[in-house]
């Protein structure tokens, strides 16, 4: 570089320009044109006081200078460059503001101004001088081409100006030069007017520019290397290049230099003209559409390849990236050419040919149309050329509709264009989003499901016009996309991603690469690059949100909040890049500010929102509507349309297979798609060119690899059924094995068989498919359970009520380094679209099964497969499955088919009712014993009956059907004689009853069976007969048992047969004897039955109609039916006669009676009359409205469903009644004799009965009744038997009780109690019920009559378990057995209330579920003991006043509550602490031993601790350890309880500090002074000291009390009482705590201070404070459940839990077994059990650890199994040991077990490796989950301290160590 003085005059662009003046170059108009100096060459300064005075000092100052030069103006610092400390001003207002700016930009800078020149060009010389005063002007560039000042484009030599003003500027430019002692390389920079010719000087700068290469290619001189050669002292004309310019000789010789004749005068001699022409093109990361916004990013692909006419070079490669702080040129094209157009052309090649793909915006696009303009071309250009374009709107760069056609992209509309966009933008998301989730799945985190959700909305806008899309995925590389707001049509597309980022994208069988140039941000939307072609989306215009769209700082805010900013006014200013840019609003409005100076910014942030003035300037881009025009764009009909007509029927299987594995992994299935799917394999399987199409695909690979022969034979077999014949799949395979018998060599027949493996897989199925029909059955069939078991693989983690958190953290556990995997599993459990395909697969497969093959409708793609019975494991297993609608839609359609499947067709019944119907028929002699078997088989049912009839072949075979039928019907009675009229077509017949059940007299005592023995074998109890099945429920008719009555049934084909003529009916009642007085009337009231049969089909709608005709009919012959003495009509009319899928519909059947005066009961309407009775319909019907909905025939009776709903009637009694209807399902069993078998039966059929109902089962609340009606009545049963049976076939089926919402199942039979003929039958009543889904509670009553006689009344028998534990509750003891079902059952408010606030049990079951605990125990037990029939004695532990009345806390502290031992009634308890002292006698104590059971009651203000709740506590811990007796508590409660001051809530007012804007905060809290002398002086409710409000005095209150009893800081005060009582019980007694619901705050501490814990595994958690509240303190939601606060996955792996359990009744009987250990009581005898049996106590130990191999120490403490099942016998007693701890510090075992039956508390070292984990922190997004190994042998601080633990525990368990 030059000198020191010259470099310091000409560095300063003051300097400069005085010295430029004064050296005679002529400047433009400044502010210090006026200043004269003398320029000093020695050290390069200008007088101080000249140089002052050319500069502007303040902005008053600047104002003036502006006003005398004249505007527009340019300020200017001195010091600037590059952009930077420059701004232009066109008016006097804006002076001022912009001289700060530049103050800004550059601080402590000189500051001046000058004219600014408009229109001018940017010229400039290039010079170079060296150290002997020679300067020479090597020709020079035209830099107009300007943005912001920047210049853009540069070419040379300058063309605008002619030649001698040029020769003139670059003699100036050497003068100055001299002038200054300038030497090297500079440039002088000239503003050219080509209008008046006249220049004017800039500036000097001081060095080589970055556009030097444009004046090295036309001169030919290289530049560096002249500057080096300057610097190296060589004089101009020394160097080689310079010489060829001016035209000499590159070398001189010797002689020549020292003659001095080689030097060349600059001055005259003239350069060689200039080689061709060159411009130069600056490759910048700016954003031109944004008005040459920096952006900063990375680079993916640069890709730039010289020629001999274009060179280029670049700062970056494909893989640099440029940051925000850096400069955003990277990049410097030149193109040279003969003329200024072909380098023109050269470029715009060039620039086409440069790909340049990232993050960033380029300018490329942009240059490259802005030098195809006609004034470029022209050169008709000047500096404000640039900003005059971008200002009028720019350039278009989407192409013209010319140039479309020109390139190669051609086809590419928009709406293809915004659809590639969509899938780019879609698929981006899509994987990022995978991606996230395998991260967080890495790190041990939670991954949120919605990270896998298939539908994303894109928004994207192109040329004005917005696409609001929605993608869907329906395969991993598949989607489909359709314009949101109607997904009726779509375009299905494919996506890849290439090895170099791109996305190959398929759509309409083309395929498009498209690449994304730039991210879309808040000032640019994305670019993509298709096909070579840029398209650039526009992001949304919304003036009302000023954000930024570049990274920068915020400086200044240039208006204050709540400033109006006109249109275009500058509103902040932000430094970007080293340069500071004004922000201006593009619409007027008023701004309110949403971020602070000094703020870091990040592209797309808001700084403020502007409230606009006219919001209806502002034109949002158009929402693209309707359809979008892109190929394959059409709906699901359309779509399959297309594909189905060009079929080949295996390509078409293939893709729907495909379809449906797509969906079942878990991406998008529309309903609609499903079914189309569906349709496709039908098509695909029926056709008979399936088999031959799949199969060739097979053999044709295999051509030339065979022998010929076989290959022709086989080839032809094929070709032969591509017509339409079947394809011979038995005779392929028999060709294929025969062939490959024939081969001899051993390895030639091997590799024929892998050959022809694929072949013979290919046609195996053809070979089992049955159905002519469909050959492709089977194919399909392993298919769709290729896909069952699938599925069921998928949501064996998901179902039963698993958590999602659970299932992943189990797949975590089984998938160890395959979170691919999981993320697969977890996609894949996308229920809705996966169980609509399960659900279509178990449809078709249950359609195969009911259908017959050969029959000629198709009914399902796999009739006929032979792999149908490897459906029922499938099947089976879902319909296993539980836990949420879907589950529960899916098993019992598997249920119901399986049913279906176990039950005889109705093929089958018909056939068998018609080959007895025909032996009846023909009078054969053991016609009667084949009815009675038939009618014991239960084959015959009303279902078949009208069928039956219709098909019968003659008058006389439909009666002998018609026999059958009312035999069975009839079964109860003795039926005399049975009379056919042919002719006629009517069955008559005569009956009477069988003797009846005894009635027990209610005040005979019956505390046990043998009592009831007794009562009932008593021969002088009259026998009260009545007639129950004929007689209405109301009568107590007591009727002779041998009264006579007449049956008819006539058969009419339809309804017109009998309401035609007026006779018909009259002729019909004709029939019965007492018609014309041939029989007398019965004495008790009508007794004969009319029944009439109407063959012809009405369907459901017209019932009631039909109903109403035959009520008219009966009105008309009222007298006749009076005289026929008819008591019932009863008409059976079909619905519809065709069956469909293997079961005709039930006939409506309508009763009339003469009771009602012959209306219908609608009560009975669809119930044969015969069964009616049985039903006790009554009893539903007072509390509740019914519907029916339909009845079920089973095999082995009838059951009748109805929805209940409650009566307002009755919820107005029972107020907190649950108002869902429920459902009751009555059954009646006609089974000869009630046995365990047939009870059972029966009720499955009524679950499966429940399960096929279509509407949903209401949750709760539903009810069995099972009415078992034997013929004989003489069934001897033993009700305690009963009871029990009944209680274990509930008991095995108690899950699916459950699953059902049944809450009660009772259970009538009529059963004699001995076989004496004096014992009478009676009729027992069970009644079971489930409340804690642990226990089964029963009652057992017998019908007796009450103290008048009159009504009969439910008798509690006494001698059962129930009774005798109290557990049961006898609530129908002493009422009538008419009484109506309650809405609700005792405590089904509390038990509903605690599961739902803790999924736990109410208080009061906990009691039997401790029972059943115990039974539990000595079930498990080897035949040692004998269990008692009563484990289990109860007293509830209630406190008192000692003087009796209400207590409190202050009672406790004075010392006047006592602990009372009473027996009262479940639920009478007004604390929300309930205590038990019980008797418990186990295995161990069989003599019973005492424990205290201390239980919150969560129904009971949430189960928080009060003050009376910890009274409670204390009182019954303190006699616990009185007695030393083992304290147990269950706790499920909500920590210690806080409340609101009622009072003072309505009466505080608050002082905000400013009343109008409450936002801004408050002072205090305070009371009006007459509501503090209320509260505060008289009530002492409140503490305050007086404030002043608004001038007026108020008292600010400091401190509240409250009068309502444990608000606040009293419960801590209990808290306190118990927590120290638990500390001390501890150290006394042993202490366990169950946790059976949440415990929180004081509930957690007692359970840590009690130290043993069994804690439930579900909704268990142990937590000082919610999840919800933790959320709420750290702003984000990071928990999502409790559990994952103190749930066992933390409380059991910290060892804080000592055992998890999975539900109640497993935790209280691991409490029970944990007793086991632990003598009776304190310090008692450890309890030693009998282990004779079990193991010897006097035996060697088996186990033998080997040295040196690692092993499990507890096979030393326990002993093990080995592999081939030999025992080895551990230290201690065998299946003894239990650990506990084995959650957390695995390095060391603990435990308890037994030696020769005596309890120890065992501690063992692990002497393996042991994995520590430590979950991953969820409030910790980048926490990782972390393994620590613990060697074995060694203890660390877990395991010591667990060793502590465990000894401690010991100590007070009495147990040696």
């Amino acid at each position: 570089g030059p000198a020191g003085p010259p470099m310091y005059a000409l560095g300063d662009k003051i300097g400069s320009t005085i010295i430029a003046q004064n050296a005679g170059v002529p400047c433009i108009a400044w502010n210090g044109a006026h200043v004269k100096a003398e320029y000093d060459r020695t050290n390069g300064t200008l007088p101080e006081e000249a140089f002052s005075e050319a500069c502007v000092k303040n902005a008053a100052q600047a104002s003036e200078a502006a006003a005398s030069i004249g505007f527009p103006i340019m300020i200017k610092a001195s010091e600037g460059g590059g952009g930077k400390g420059i701004r232009m001003v066109d008016n006097a207002d804006d002076v001022q503001n912009a001289y700060r700016q530049v103050c800004g930009e550059v601080p402590g800078s000189p500051i001046f101004i000058m004219k600014l020149s408009t229109n001018s060009r940017h010229l400039e010389v290039q010079l170079l001088a060296d150290e002997y005063g020679n300067a020479i002007a090597l020709n020079g560039r035209d830099c107009s081409v300007q943005r912001r000042h920047q210049k853009i484009i540069e070419e040379g030599p300058p063309i605008a100006a002619s030649a001698e003003v040029w020769k003139r500027m670059e003699d100036a430019a050497v003068s100055l030069a001299k002038a200054v002692g300038y030497s090297n390389a500079g440039t002088v920079e000239y503003l050219y007017n080509e209008e008046t010719e006249k220049f004017y000087f800039l500036e000097l700068n001081p060095r080589l520019q970055v556009e030097h290469p444009v004046t090295e290619m036309i001169t030919r001189v290289n530049l560096p290397a002249a500057q080096l050669q300057v610097a190296m002292g060589i004089p101009l004309h020394h160097i080689p290049e310079i010489r060829e310019l001016y035209g000499k000789n590159r070398f001189e010789d010797a002689g020549e230099v020292a003659s001095g004749a080689s030097k060349i005068d600059f001055a005259t001699t003239e350069r060689v003209p200039p080689y061709g022409h060159c411009i130069a093109v600056r490759i910048t990361a700016e954003n031109a559409e944004a008005g040459f916004k920096p952006t900063s990013g990375g680079i993916q692909e640069l890709n730039f390849r010289s020629t001999p006419n274009v060179w280029g070079y670049f700062s970056m490669d494909s893989s640099g990236s440029i940051h925000e702080f850096a400069d955003s040129q990277f990049g410097h094209l030149f193109a040279n050419g003969p003329n200024r157009e072909q380098a023109r052309r050269n470029m715009v090649l060039a620039l086409k040919e440069l790909s340049i793909r990232g993050d960033i915006s380029t300018t490329v696009d942009y240059i490259s149309k802005l030098i195809e303009l006609d004034d470029f071309v022209e050169n008709d250009i000047d500096t404000g050329w640039l900003d005059r374009i971008i200002k009028e709107g720019g350039i278009r760069l989407s192409p013209s509709n010319e140039e479309l056609r020109r390139s190669s992209v051609s086809h590419l509309n928009n709406d293809t264009l915004a659809m590639i966009g969509a899938m780019v933008v879609a698929f981006d998301q899509f994987s990022g989003d995978e991606a996230t989730f395998l991260q967080l799945l890495e790190r041990g985190q939670l991954p949120p499901l919605n990270l896998l959700k298939m539908v994303r909305d894109v928004e994207l806008i192109l040329d004005g016009i917005k696409y609001k899309l929605v993608c869907t995925r329906t395969g991993s590389g598949e989607f489909q996309i359709s314009v949101a707001g109607d997904a009726s049509n779509f375009v299905t597309a494919t996506v890849r991603i290439l090895s170099d980022g791109g996305y190959l994208i398929g759509n309409g069988g083309m395929s498009m690469v498209a690449y994304r140039t730039s991210k879309a941000d808040a000032a640019s939307g994305m670019k993509l690059s298709i096909g070579g072609r840029t398209v650039a989306f526009s992001p949304d215009y919304d003036p009302s949100s000023l954000r930024t769209d570049v990274a920068g700082k915020l400086v200044k805010k240039l208006v204050p909040n709540g400033a109006h900013v006109k249109k275009g006014g500058a509103y902040a200013e932000i430094e970007v890049m080293k340069m500071f840019m004004p922000l201006k609003v593009e619409e007027s409005g008023v701004i309110t500010w949403a971020n602070n100076e000094g703020a870091a910014l990040a592209a797309g942030d808001l700084l403020a929102t502007l409230e606009l003035e006219n919001p209806e300037n502002v034109s949002p881009a158009t929402v693209f509507e309707g359809d979008l025009n892109v190929t394959g764009w059409g709906s699901l009909d359309s779509a399959a349309a297309a594909s189905s007509s060009k079929g080949r029927p295996h390509i078409t299987l293939k893709k729907a297979l495909d379809r449906l594995q797509n969906g079942m992994a878990g991406y998008a299935a529309s309903s609609g798609a499903i079914d189309r799917t569906m349709e496709d394999i039908a098509m695909a399987v029926t056709d008979p060119k399936l088999a031959a199409y799949e199969i060739d695909e097979q053999l044709s690979v295999l051509n030339g690899r065979i022998s010929g022969e076989l290959f022709d034979k086989l080839a032809k077999m094929v070709s032969d059924s591509k017509g339409a014949s079947k394809f011979p799949a038995d005779e392929f395979k028999h060709l294929i094995s025969v062939h490959m018998g024939d081969i001899k060599d051993e390895a030639e027949r091997v590799s024929f068989l892998g050959l022809t493996a694929p072949l013979v897989d290919a046609a195996d199925p053809y070979t089992k498919s049955q159905s002519e029909r469909v050959p492709g059955a089977e194919r399909v069939l392993t298919k769709f359970l290729d896909i069952l078991r699938e599925w069921i693989s998928v949501e064996r983690w998901f179902c039963d009520g698993i958590s999602y958190a659970d299932a992943v953290d189990s797949l975590r556990r089984a998938n160890k380094n395959n979170n691919a995997g999981i993320l697969d599993i977890c996609r894949a459990h996308a229920l809705k679209s996966t169980a609509a395909i399960v659900l279509k697969i178990i449809d078709s497969i249950a359609e195969a099964g009911k259908t017959d093959v050969t029959s000629t409708t198709v009914t399902s793609v796999v009739l006929g497969a032979e792999g149908l019975v490897d459906a029922t494991p499938c099947l089976t297993d879902i319909a296993s499955m539980r836990g949420n609608k879907t589950y529960d839609i899916l098993s019992e359609r598997c249920r119901n088919v399986l049913i279906e499947e176990s039950l005889p067709s109705i093929e089958e019944r018909k056939t068998k009712v018609l080959s007895v119907a025909k032996s009846l028929g023909m009078g054969s002699d053991d016609a009667s014993i084949q009815v009675q078997d038939l009618i014991n088989d239960n084959i015959v049912g009303s279902d078949i009956l009208l069928p039956l009839l219709r098909d019968a072949a003659d008058a006389r075979e439909q009666l002998a059907i018609l026999e059958i039928s009312s035999r069975k019907q009839h079964r109860t009675f003795d039926i005399k004689e049975v009379s056919a009229m042919v002719e006629k077509s009517i069955l008559k017949f005569s009956y009477c009853n069988k003797p009846r059940t005894s009635v027990v007299n209610s005040s005979a005592m019956l505390t046990s069976i043998t009592d009831l023995t007794r009562v009932m074998s008593n021969s002088r109890l009259g026998d009260l007969q009545r007639s129950d099945s004929e007689s209405s429920l109301q009568s107590m008719d007591h009727e002779a048992p041998k009264d006579l009555r007449t049956s008819m049934t006539k058969i009419c084909n339809a309804m017109s047969d009998i309401q035609g003529e007026m006779g018909a009916f009259k002729s019909l009642l004709a029939e019965f004897p007492q018609y014309d007085g041939s029989a007398p009337r019965s004495e008790s009231g009508p007794a004969n039955v009319l029944s009439i049969l109407v063959l012809q089909d009405y369907s459901d709608a017209n019932q009631d109609s039909l109903a109403k005709s035959i009520e008219q009919l009966l009105a008309r012959n009222l007298p006749d039916l009076e005289k026929a003495d008819v008591r019932r009509v009863s008409f059976t009319v079909s619905k519809d006669g065709k069956a469909d899928h293997n079961h005709y519909p039930l006939p409506s059947v309508f009763t009339f009676r003469e009771k009602a005066a012959f209306k219908e009961d609608h009560l009975y309407r669809d119930i044969e009359p015969t069964v009616s009775y049985q039903l006790e319909i009554l009893r539903l019907a007072k509390n509740f409205t019914l519907s029916f909905l339909g009845d079920h025939l089973s095999p082995s009776g009838q059951i009748y469903l109805y929805k209940a709903a409650p009566k307002a009637s009755a919820l107005a009694v029972d107020k907190k009644a649950n108002r869902s209807p429920r459902i009751f399902a009555r059954a009646v069993s006609f089974i000869n004799d009630f046995s365990a078998g047939s009870f059972e039966q029966l009720l499955i059929e009524t679950f499966n009965a429940l399960d096929s109902i279509k509407t949903a089962v209401p949750p709760g609340d539903n009810h069995v009744f099972i009415n078992i009606v034997s013929a004989s009545q003489s069934t001897v049963i033993d009700p305690a038997d009963v009871e029990r049976t009944v209680a274990s076939i509930l008991k095995r089926h108690s899950e699916r009780t459950s699953r059902l919402g049944i809450a009660e199942v009772e259970a009538k039979a009529v059963c004699k109690l001995a076989a004496d003929d004096d014992s009478h039958p009676i009729s027992l009543r069970l009644v079971a019920s489930n409340p804690t889904g642990f226990v089964q509670v029963m009652n057992t009553y017998v019908e007796a009559s009450d103290e008048s006689g009159a009504k009969r009344v439910f008798k509690s028998i006494g001698g059962t378990k129930a009774s005798m534990a109290g557990s049961g509750d006898s609530s129908w003891d002493g009422l009538d057995i008419t009484s109506p079902y309650p809405l609700t059952r005792p405590f089904d408010t509390q038990r509903k209330a605690a599961l739902r606030s803790s999924d736990t049990l109410y208080c009061y079951d906990l009691p039997s579920v401790f029972e059943a605990a115990v039974e539990k125990q000595w079930a498990n037990v080897s035949a040692s003991g004998t269990q008692p029939t009563m484990v289990m004695f109860t007293t509830e532990l209630v406190v008192r006043k000692k003087s009796g009345g209400a207590w409190t806390m202050k009672d406790y502290m004075n010392g006047n509550l006592e602990l009372v031992e009473t027996h009262r009634k479940a639920g009478k308890n007004d604390v929300g602490m309930v205590a038990w002292l019980m008797t418990l006698k186990t295995v161990e104590c069989p003599t019973g031993r005492q424990i205290v059971l201390i239980a919150n009651d969560i129904t009971h203000k949430a189960g928080s601790f009060g003050t009376r709740e910890d009274v409670v506590f204390k009182l019954a811990s303190e006699f616990a350890r009185k007695k030393r007796i083992p304290r147990l508590y269950t706790a499920a409660n909500s920590g210690a309880r806080i409340g609101l001051a009622e009072g003072i809530k309505k009466t505080f007012k608050v002082a905000f500090k400013n009343p109008s804007n409450p936002e801004s905060g408050f002072d205090f809290l305070y009371v009006t002074k007459s509501d503090y002398e209320r509260l505060g002086v008289a009530k002492k409710e409140l503490i305050a000291k007086p404030a002043f409000v608004a001038g007026e005095e108020v008292f600010k209150i400091t401190d509240i009390i409250g009068s309502e009893p444990d608000l606040g800081v009293e419960n801590l005060k209990g808290s306190g009482l118990i927590a120290g009582e638990t500390s001390s019980a501890y150290d006394d007694i042993f202490t366990l705590t169950i946790v059976l619901g949440r415990t929180v705050g004081i509930g957690a501490y007692l359970v840590r201070l009690g130290q043993r814990t069994i804690q439930k595994n579900t909704s268990s958690p142990i937590i000082l404070t919610g999840y919800q509240a933790l959320n709420k303190l750290m702003g984000v939601d990071v928990y999502s459940t409790n559990d994952q606060l103190g749930g066992p996955a933390i409380m059991y792996s910290n060892g804080i839990s000592h055992l998890a359990e999975n539900d109640h009744l497993s935790a209280v009987a691991s409490a029970i077994h944990w007793l086991s250990y632990v003598p009776t009581v304190r310090g008692g005898f450890l309890p030693i059990t009998d282990i004779t049996g079990i193991d010897d106590i006097e035996r060697p130990i088996g186990f033998v650890p080997k040295a040196g191999v690692p092993y499990d120490p507890r096979y030393l403490l326990a002993g093990h199994e080995d592999h081939d099942g030999q025992w080895h016998g551990g230290f201690f007693d065998k299946g003894s040991f239990t650990e506990t701890l084995a959650g957390w510090a695995k390095s060391v075992v603990v435990g308890r077990a037994r030696l020769g039956g005596i309890p120890m508390g065992v501690i063992a070292t692990e002497n393996r490796t042991a994995e520590a984990i430590k979950p991953a922190d969820p409030a910790d997004l980048s926490a990782s989950e972390a393994v620590i190994q613990e060697a074995g042998c060694v203890w660390f601080p877990n395991s010591a301290y667990k060793t502590a633990q465990a000894i401690n525990d010991f100590r007070t368990e009495d147990l040696p160590l």
